[in-house]
């Protein structure tokens, strides 16, 4: 049976689930078919007209991106706009595109995990949790089908708590039903009397998005035809996905020091920032791309310095106490440069995770911005 784009689909799944994107995003199989056969994929932060040709070049018939083509929908299939002249020509090409953006950017060793690594953080952790994530399913089952339920759920993703697998709880109680004309019940008989059985309440944690999955799961493996069930919000954070990345260096450095690591671990030589040249900094806190939203909680982890992308200027006053002191450093280190190790983290992801098929890293820059540095 041949590799196709479906196995991209599911490995990403796997790692960095559609659901956990944020709701203006636009993830998952942009152009082409789930049953298109690969056998070479071509990753790239953007598409552009480079990496299309690349793609051509080497017979790749898929690419991966980080940032989605089609992000507000197209109304035309035209060479008008780049948006809709790349999706044009991918169609004519038979080449697909996929596309993990902010669900990349949530998951565990995702997007700032890395970035984070690159700068030396030591056992990053999330700089924040997602949180309403999580419902508890609660179902009744007869004794004797209780373990068959319960592997049912755990094989759908029901029953993950941090590390810890298979997690669930039980209790005894009795049930009781009259099973109505026309029905089969598993014990009693149509149309019969009131019947009282010993079952158990059990109960798991499912993320949301895998919620559809293990009731399914759930009802396959129940004996019952009617299955009784509740389905209850847990207000609690989901710890495998989450908001940037927070962790410290070796050793405290100097601002200027840890200012020189970013510069050549991004290949950026034109940082904004602010904060003294000699402030000392281990507590380091991340988010590639635009992450200006998260100044506050970067500040509120302790860190002392944040390093992420898109800050406009105003924003940069937030890191300043009333007395006009820098409360934590910060870095506008570029979107591109915080984002571009996206690439060879899918790349290495999806080798190890895929078989049957090559994926490799676009050769070149996809940004169309470029640093002019006067002579002055």
């Amino acid at each position: 049976m041949s590799t196709t784009v479906a196995d991209i689909h599911n490995a990403i799944e796997a790692w960095a689930p559609a659901a956990t994107a944020q709701s203006y995003d636009n993830v998952g199989l942009l152009v082409g078919r789930m049953d298109r056969p690969i056998s070479r994929v071509l990753v790239a932060l953007d598409l552009t007209h480079d990496v299309l040709e690349e793609a051509i070049g080497i017979s790749a018939e898929c690419i991966v991106t980080h940032h989605p083509l089609i992000f507000k929908g197209i109304k035309r299939l035209t060479d008008a706009s780049l948006e809709s002249s790349l999706a044009l020509r991918l169609a004519e090409a038979g080449i697909a595109l996929y596309a993990a953006h902010t669900n990349l950017d949530a998951a565990r060793n995702g997007v700032s995990f890395q970035l984070a690594r690159d700068l030396g953080v030591q056992d990053p952790t999330f700089l924040s949790t997602l949180s309403d994530s999580l419902v508890k399913l609660v179902v009744f089952c007869p004794m004797d089908a209780a373990d068959a339920v319960r592997s049912a759920m755990f094989a759908a993703g029901a029953g993950q708590v941090g590390n810890y697998s298979e997690c669930s709880f039980s209790s005894a109680g009795s049930g009781t039903f009259r099973p109505g004309e026309g029905t089969d019940p598993h014990i009693g008989q149509s149309g019969g009397a009131r019947e009282q059985v010993s079952e158990l309440r059990i109960e798991v944690e499912v993320p949301r998005w895998k919620l559809s999955a293990v009731v399914g799961a759930m009802k396959d493996a129940h004996p019952y035809e009617e299955v009784a069930h509740d389905i209850v919000p847990v207000q609690q954070d989901y710890r495998d996905a989450g908001i940037g990345a927070i962790g410290d260096l070796p050793a405290p450095i100097s601002f200027d020091a840890f200012l020189s690591t970013v510069a050549r671990a991004l290949d950026n030589q034109a940082l904004r920032v602010v904060g003294d040249s000699d402030r000392s900094i281990q507590r380091v806190a991340v988010c590639g791309g635009s992450g200006s939203d998260f100044i506050g909680l970067a500040m509120r982890a302790g860190a002392d310095v944040y390093v992420t992308a898109d800050i406009t200027y105003h924003r940069y006053f937030e890191v300043l106490a009333g007395d006009g002191t820098v409360r934590m450093a910060l870095v506008n280190a570029g979107h591109y440069e915080t984002e571009r190790c996206t690439e060879k983290l899918l790349v290495d992801y999806l080798n190890r995770s895929v078989s049957g098929v090559r994926f490799v890293a676009t050769a070149h820059r996809t940004a169309p911005i470029r640093t002019w540095v006067s002579g002055m």
